[in-house]
């Protein structure tokens, strides 16, 4: 019987794949690593200059019937037009100057459709909160759940996202007829607005801290636990607009409908002038 030899097939092992750092040279490595720096200095140098960078738009945001179209409506086309409850969301541009111009967006304050201010937060300059200072005696808890939603949504901001300046607007300090002056209608305005809204949103912080829900007047499953009321002052300490972590400011505004009363002459010829002041100490 014919002695077959068995054929044997050898495979020839895989050889390994060297390290891609390993097989570089010294010089390889340096250039790199200088690479690498580099790629990094531009990332972080484009990530600081988008964090500087502002919207070119002021938001016009609080309760129904506040009196935002109208400031729309009076920045716009120096007359109040007719308005009512507004159901959507309007803009329009706005030049205060030669060389400042303005994107206004009206968005409406019914609770279901109020928080429709956060698709613009990327856009905004400012965000100019508005609050009938005539009526927020008898509507303080809406309000201040109102200003609540808005300053969680800025103190939620991603760092490299610039934070739009904030104004609490007293409006209708017309309505009020408290002094003879300008002046004096426009302290007792803020001054009765910034007192009430303190003790509302003291009374929202205190009631999270105790693990005690507020009822919230928002769209179906929207929570009532958010936070934005940390401020920077003593443990225990009432909630105070100068020791909230972000900055606000103030001021008080009116504005013209129909004829003029004799009252009103008192106010002044520009019933919008210190919101426009404001806007014009923004960074440019």
């Amino acid at each position: 019987m014919a002695d077959h030899s068995q054929e044997e097939t050898v495979i020839s092992p895989t050889p390994e794949v060297a390290p891609l750092i390993g097989s570089l040279s010294a010089q390889n490595l340096a250039l790199l690593s200088l690479a690498v720096t580099v790629l990094l200095f531009v990332v972080l140098s484009f990530t600081r200059r988008k964090s500087k960078f502002r919207g070119n738009a002021l938001l016009l945001v609080g309760p129904p019937d506040s009196g935002k179209t109208a400031i729309m409506s009076n920045l716009a086309f120096n007359q109040t037009l007719p308005s009512h409850t507004s159901l959507q969301t309007n803009s329009t541009q706005v030049v205060l100057s030669p060389t400042q111009t303005l994107r206004v967006i009206d968005v409406p304050g019914h609770p279901r459709i109020r928080d429709q201010f956060r698709e613009h937060l990327a856009d905004a300059k400012a965000i100019a909160f508005v609050v009938d200072s005539s009526t927020i005696s008898r509507n303080a808890p809406v309000v201040a759940e109102h200003l609540h939603h808005v300053l969680h949504a800025i103190t939620s901001l991603p760092p490299t996202q610039p934070t739009p300046a904030l104004l609490i607007l007293a409006h209708k300090i017309d309505v009020l007829r408290s002094g003879a002056s300008s002046n004096s209608a426009t302290e007792v305005a803020i001054s009765r607005v910034r007192t009430i809204l303190e003790r509302e949103l003291e009374k929202r912080r205190t009631s999270q801290l105790g693990g005690v829900g507020m009822e919230s007047l928002g769209g179906e499953g929207e929570g009532s636990e958010i936070g934005g009321l940390e401020c920077s002052g003593a443990a225990g300490g009432a909630f105070k607009f100068s020791e909230w972590e972000g900055e606000v400011d103030f001021a008080a505004t009116w504005v013209k409908v129909g004829e003029t009363k004799d009252y009103e002459k008192s106010l002044g010829e520009d019933g919008l002038e210190g919101l426009k002041e404001w806007l014009d100490q923004l960074p440019k």
